[in-house]
Formats: structure tokens, sequence, C-alpha cells
């Protein structure tokens, strides 16, 4: 069983207690971070939500007049909504070399790592500074980062690099896919099923667009392009939800469904989404029309975010493997904000405790190994710090 600090446990517990769940805010955790961080001397800015109910914070901590390392990491959960969990999800529990917990894993510890390693952060970040970057609402497709980018884009300083710790098992991770997704609704024309000629099925018109979507994955499984890095080596199409129609024996007017379009770097999905969308507008909606005018087919963008691409030999890649104490890099096909923040001209890698197995389930964890790899992580950034030329 490995050791890991009394300091490190007790962070994570207390980022824990937090419901930051995304429908909730996270403004008494950013408010306890802020707290923190004053007490040691450190200024956060934060940067809010739209509706003033969520922030994101970002903090330097070392020398203000040059770019840094920065380390990045978002402060909401997925909900626990319709998990049999064994303890309180709220609350962290230890058991057999693991800590459980709703963000154990995904990704409070890796949070909870950093603030404990600031005040000795600030004791080496002599001439290369450490700065946090700790988002809200990247579990509903990364909307967060956004307003934080667009607040560091207008600073004469900016991180040099990014290392954002979503749980990779402390692999260093280059390359992610990316996602697009939307929500289509389709309006048909109501009637009574005996006379379902003269009514326009929003379903049957939904399935239509869903059989399209099945046929553009089945193409991207078949021809590729293909990338066998990744343990999905080619883009995929999914639809995760639909609902539609009122009784069987009414033609229904209107259905909805949702779909995602996850793909590698370099392919485009938005070539995807204009096939889809040009079969609705040039053939579906012409038949639709011709039968009652109200009716149509509409797309709603939802969660999407960047792919991430970094080539292996950028100065990031280099520093996280040195950091890790590994030798290769890896690419995944589930998302981060890494993506996001390299598009912003902000070179990125994901790396970080915890699997991406054990996340968003019931009974949450984190193995306290990869606490410990956490902080061996941290310790040996520290190293880094110490030994940054005075004219980084």
């Amino acid at each position: 069983m490995s050791d890991i600090r009394l300091e490190s446990r007790r962070m994570i517990e207390r980022l824990i207690s937090h419901d930051t769940t995304s429908r909730n805010s996270n403004l008494d955790l950013i408010s306890f971070i802020a707290d923190y961080l004053s007490e040691l001397g450190v200024e956060s800015e934060l940067v809010h939500s739209p509706d003033q109910r969520k922030a994101n914070l970002y903090a330097t901590l070392g020398p203000a007049d040059r770019g840094g390392i920065a380390l990045s990491g978002h402060t909401d959960v997925v909900p626990i909504d319709g998990q049999d969990w064994s303890q309180d999800p709220w609350s962290l529990t230890e058991r057999d070399g693991r800590l459980y917990g709703r963000g154990t894993c995904d990704m409070k510890s890796f949070v909870a790592l950093c603030l404990v390693y600031a005040p000795e952060f600030l004791k080496h970040a002599r001439n290369l500074p450490v700065h946090f970057c700790f988002t809200y609402d990247e579990e509903i497709g990364c909307v967060g980062v956004g307003p934080l980018l667009d607040h560091l884009a207008r600073k004469e300083i900016r991180p040099r690099c990014a290392i954002i710790g979503e749980p990779t098992g402390m692999h260093v991770v280059n390359a992610h896919k990316g996602r697009l997704g939307f929500k289509c609704h389709v309006r048909g024309h109501e009637c009574h099923s005996s006379l379902a000629p003269q009514g326009v099925n929003a379903i049957q018109y939904a399935a239509r667009l869903i059989n399209r979507l099945v046929e553009m994955g089945r193409l991207k499984a078949e021809q590729g392009p293909f990338d066998h890095d990744y343990d999905i080596p080619f883009s995929t199409v999914h639809v995760g939800t639909i609902e539609g129609g009122t009784a069987v024996n009414i033609v229904p007017r209107d259905c909805s469904f949702e779909f995602e379009f996850r793909c590698l770097p370099g392919d485009d999905p938005r070539l995807l989404f204009n096939d889809l969308k040009g079969y609705a507008d040039k053939e579906l909606e012409p038949e639709m029309q011709a039968i009652a005018a109200e009716t149509g087919i509409t797309f709603v963008q939802g969660a999407t975010f960047a792919g991430l691409d970094t080539p292996d030999d950028h100065e990031v890649v280099t520093l996280a493997k040195s950091l890790a104490e590994m030798n290769s890099t890896a690419k995944v096909a589930f998302g981060t904000e890494a993506g996001q923040i390299a598009a912003r001209d902000i070179p990125a890698v994901v790396c970080g405790p915890g699997f991406i197995e054990q996340a968003h389930k019931p009974d949450e964890f984190i193995s306290l190994e990869q606490v410990a790899r956490g902080e061996a992580f941290m310790e040996r950034l520290l190293k880094k710090l110490d030994d940054a030329p005075t004219t980084s």
C-alpha cells in the first residue's frame, strides 16, 4: 500500500465535500481555493460565467513577468443521480488502498495536489512561474474554459505551456479526439394513425436521419482515416438519446434526438454534419413540406470540444514525460480542455493521477498509489523550477 502525504488526503477530502455537480454553483469551492491562496500571498483572478453563478480561477505562483507552466483542472463533477453508491459520495472514504468519493478520480485529486504543493511552488519558482487554471463546466462540454482563455488572451504574459491533470494513470497524453455534438428536432404534422399518409411522421423522418448517421459511422470504421495509436482507431458517430410521439394511434408531430461525432485530429467533423444537414435540407424537408408546410428539421449545436494533437517532440511533451518518468506518449478517445487550450497557442498535454475507467461511476475512486505518483510528479516539478534559468 502506498503512503501519501496527510496534507494531500485532507485536501482531497476538503474538495470532495463540495457538491460541484455541473448543474450547481462552484463558487464555494472557488472561494475556498482563493482564500487558501490568499493566505499564501497569492492573488487569484476570477472569471465568472455569464450568470455569475460559477467562476474560473487563475493564479500565478512566482514571477509574473514571464510565461511559465500552467497546471489545469476542472472543478465540476458529473451527477450521482440514479447511481447506487455504497457510501456518501461527498465524504471521502478510504478502503483497501483507495479513496472513494465523487471527483476523487475526475479530477479533484489533481487539483488538491496543486494546492498542497502551492507553498513549495512559491519557494522554488524563483525564475519560472507556475500558473493554476481551475475551470467550471468541463463535464457538460468544456464550456467554462472558453471565458478563461479569452481572459488570458488579453494578458501581456500568458502560460508558456499547460499540463491538464485529467486521469491518465500518469501517462503522458499528447493527442485526443475532438467532439462535435448536436440536438436535432423534427417537426412533423399530427393526425390520426388511420390517416397516416395525410400526416408527417416525425419519428420516421428522425429514423431516416439516424440511419444516415449510422451509415456515416460504418464508413468511418471501414474506410478511416485511421490512427492505430488510439484504442478506437477511427472517428465515431453516435446517437445517444431520442424522444417523440404521444400514442401509437397518433402520427407523431415531434421527435428529438442527440448525436455526436468524435473525430481524430485532422478529420473535420463539420464535413460529416454538412452531409447530414444537406440530406435534411434537400431530400427530407421537401418531402415533408409537400404534405404540410409547417414541418421541418432543425439542428442546435451542443457540447463541443477541440481535439488535441501536440507533436511528440514539443517541449511540453518532453517536460511532462520527465515529470511523470515516462518514455512514451499515448492517445485517448475521451476529450479534455487541452484541445481548446492548445488551440489558443498554449501548447498542452494531459497527465494526471487515476484512470478514466474509474470516473463517472458509483463508488468512484482513486488509488493511493496513483495519488503517490501524482505527488512524485509535483516533487520533480519542484526540481525543474530550481533548475530553470533566470532568462526563462
